[in-house]
């Protein structure tokens, strides 16, 4: 074994008691805090593992070099069995409970989520409209058997605005498509698009195909599409910070190495879950899990360098240096991974299917990073010593900037510098309250994209919900015979806030159609609604809410108290999704921060500490938030936020702020058992915050490439988690968390000393 027979924390001890260490100048007292000598000694179980791994750090590469190999020829790949997010809606959703609810009762659909747009803004032909009728009879009547699964059509016309609440007349036909019941999104979008491709002609004024099943068939689309060029961009950002950091492009392709075998395997092993233990991870996630991968696997890589460039710049062998830098920061990676995959474990407590998905994908991924990172990393660092360790100049230029920790310690700066970061985190975070959720497919879509176009010419022609249009099913005895009531119930729908059009019992322009909204046996009928505002943005979702509290009323007051309504279609849905998601923000909370709390409580061996820990790293994620949302609902005017960003950002944050307190706090916390934290703190910021910087800059670029995909989702996510690790590495563990630690210990020191005799 190439390596001398005493250890790095030998060496110092031999140099300690040789009177090597830092003297102090006569006349200036002690020493300065930062120069002083580590006490810090690794267990034998850990000198042990070190110097396993660096030994057999050949066959450590060899191991993982087969078992990407055996992934790739053996496993299925991500996406052969997983889940997509095509399961957005449980199945005990009450708006989707409703809509079949009525496809018993009336033994078909009132609403579709597909259809094609016709539009000539100067007006469309008589004969184009009168074909528009004959060509959805024909499909109705199985003529086109090319474009199964569509089974049913029906043509809605703007002409003379018999529609009510259209905004034009004779200029739109949107043709809504019903497709069977068993039928795929991408089956039915395909289908659409044959039916608009084979059976219109170039003078019909065809926009496009439309609704909300082809916006999150493209939404798919996109997201694949957009895959390698993500990769392509986070490989190059991580290349290039990683290699000016350490000086070395080395170094930069050991990060992208090692990180790479994590992709592989989490993606392989995430199929072969999905397959064999319904475990999913969906094939939307992929841009996030590359991105979580690419940053995470980088940030392990960046605080081994930083250890070893250390380590060698005290003149030591690079085999010495890679086992005491193996031995020092191994536990600290690898509570730093197992807390950041309980926390976005947590997601699994969810009762939205969406988080439920999102949660084994994520915490998979940080897991088989971080047991790569702990075993491959130590052995490439043996294998290539100073060529991936870089100039030992930077480690002493970042043991040279203690001033600035030395200062920071001192109790008096470190309490102001408390009060000025806590300030300017609860200012960031006022804005939150003004955080709305939605749930939006068509309007996330790039403004170029055909669904998108096809859309916005819908609405021109008529009102904005016209292509998702609201279900209301109302249920009871002795409906049919009961017009006037009926009517009044519709008038008093109609006056509601964000209704543009209602249609239904009562309503004059559709008695020949009568079937459509009153069942043949007289218990049930319904109406349909037309929304004023994007169906499933915000608003919409807050009048649906409005509405629904106030149907018992409505009912009330038109002489229908006996009946019972329910509400269906996309808003209801969303407005359903909505209020799941907030209510799972309790559970996801707790479980988040509590599996967070107790590993840094296990690791620390501490409570009031981690406590105030964890609190920075709530007061970040409510900075974080808030400057979301002033983004995008305030300078960008969107219509709410998607409505799983702001609790996937915040769980994400959570577990890798907690990666961030081990990082930063872990090496002062073991400092700490041989002297005062503030010492302890001064010895070891000026190296834990410099790789902080540098690990969380190049995870915050791999989050913002996410802008990359063009949806309004990633890029809300992308700024969250970008700017979210930023204020979290700059701010928090630079200077809220280490001048916290002073001022409770220094509070501590006073309260022994009143309590001494």
């Amino acid at each position: 074994m190439e390596s001398t027979r005493h250890t790095a924390g030998q060496a110092r001890e031999e140099a300690t008691r040789s009177g090597d260490q830092p003297r102090r100048a006569e006349g200036q007292g002690e020493a300065p805090a930062a120069t002083r000598l580590s006490r810090w000694r690794p267990s034998w179980l850990l000198e042990l593992y070190a110097t396993w791994v660096v030994w057999l750090r050949w066959f450590v590469v060899a191991f993982w070099t087969a078992a990407v190999a055996a992934a790739v020829l053996y496993l299925p790949p991500l996406g052969h069995g997983g889940s997509d997010l095509e399961q957005l809606v449980s199945g005990d959703n009450p708006a989707a409970q409703s809509e079949l609810r009525s496809f018993e009762k009336f033994g078909f659909p009132l609403l579709s989520r597909i259809a094609v747009v016709q539009r000539n803004p100067d007006g469309l032909p008589v004969a184009t409209q009168v074909e528009a009728v004959q060509r959805a009879r024909e499909v109705s009547e199985g003529a086109y058997p090319d474009i199964k699964p569509i089974v049913a059509a029906v043509p809605v016309a703007n002409t003379l605005k018999l529609l009510p609440g259209s905004a034009e007349s004779g200029t739109t036909i949107i043709t809504l498509l019903f497709a069977e019941p068993d039928a795929g999104f991408k089956a039915q979008a395909d289908a659409a698009q044959r039916f608009a491709e084979n059976h219109y002609g170039a003078g019909d004024s065809v926009i496009g195909v439309t609704g909300s099943v082809p916006a999150r068939v493209e939404q798919g689309r996109i997201v694949l599409g957009s895959l390698t060029w993500l990769e392509i961009a986070t490989v190059v950002a991580v290349f290039l910070i990683v290699a000016f950091a350490f000086r070395s492009v080395t170094a930069a392709v050991l990060a992208l190495g090692v990180a790479g075998v994590a992709i592989v395997l989490t993606l392989h092993i995430g199929g072969y879950l999905a397959d064999r233990l319904g475990v999913p991870v969906p094939q939307e996630t992929q841009p996030l899990l590359v991105a979580l991968l690419l940053g995470v696997v980088t940030d392990y890589v960046v605080f081994y360098l930083s250890a070893v460039r250390a380590e060698l710049a005290s003149g030591i062998g690079r085999l010495e240096a890679a086992e005491t830098a193996t031995a020092k920061f191994t536990p600290i990676i690898a509570t730093a991974g197992a807390t950041a995959a309980a926390g976005t474990a947590a997601l699994i407590v969810a009762g939205s299917p969406t988080f439920r998905a999102f949660g084994p994908g994520m915490a998979l991924a940080v897991l088989i990073g971080m047991l790569v990172a702990v075993t491959l990393v130590p052995a490439l660092i043996a294998i290539f010593g100073r060529r991936v360790a870089g100039s030992a100049r930077e480690a002493r230029a970042s043991a040279s900037s203690g001033w600035f920790a030395r200062l920071l310690t001192r109790p008096a700066v470190a309490f102001v510098v408390l009060a000025v970061s806590v300030g300017g985190l609860v200012a960031a975070a006022v804005p939150m309250r003004d955080l709305k959720l939605g749930v939006s497919f068509v309007e996330s879509l790039p403004a170029d994209n055909p669904a998108r176009l096809a859309a916005a010419q819908a609405e021109t022609g008529f009102a904005n919900g016209i292509l998702s249009p609201t279900e209301l099913l109302v249920q009871g005895s002795g409906l049919g015979g009961r017009e006037a009531e009926l009517g009044r119930l519709r008038e008093s729908l109609a006056r509601q806030e964000g209704v543009a059009a209602v249609i239904g019992p009562g309503d004059g322009l559709v008695p020949e159609i009568r079937e459509v909204f009153q069942a043949a046996d007289g218990t049930a009928v319904r109406y349909l609604l037309v929304l004023s505002d994007e169906p499933l943005g915000a608003r919409a979702v807050q009048n649906m809410a409005k509405l629904e509290n106030a149907l018992p009323g409505m009912l009330q007051s038109a002489g229908l108290a006996g009946a019972e309504a329910s509400l269906g279609g996309d808003t209801a849905i969303a407005k359903d999704v909505v209020d799941q998601t907030v209510r799972d923000l309790g559970r996801i909370a707790l479980a988040a921060l509590a599996a967070n709390l107790l590993f840094l409580m296990l690791f620390l061996r501490a409570f009031v500490a981690p406590v105030g820990l964890l609190a920075c790293s709530v007061l970040a994620i409510g900075a974080t938030l808030g400057l979301t949302t002033w983004v995008f609902q305030g300078v960008l005017g969107h219509d709410g936020l998607t409505f799983y960003v702001p609790f996937a950002a915040a769980v994400l944050l959570v577990a890798l702020g907690s990666d961030y307190n081990i990082f930063g706090i872990g090496p002062a916390w073991k400092e700490a058992r041989a002297r005062p934290l503030r010492e302890a703190l001064a010895i070891t910021l000026p190296e834990s915050a410099r790789a902080i910087r540098t690990a969380a800059f190049t995870l915050a670029v791999s989050f913002g490439l996410l802008a990359l995909v063009p949806l309004r989702p990633f890029r809300e996510l992308a700024f969250a988690l970008s700017v979210g690790i930023l204020i979290d590495a700059f701010v928090v563990r630079s200077l809220l968390a280490p001048a916290l630690l002073t001022v409770m210990e220094r509070v501590g020191q006073r309260r022994h000393e009143r309590v001494q005799p």
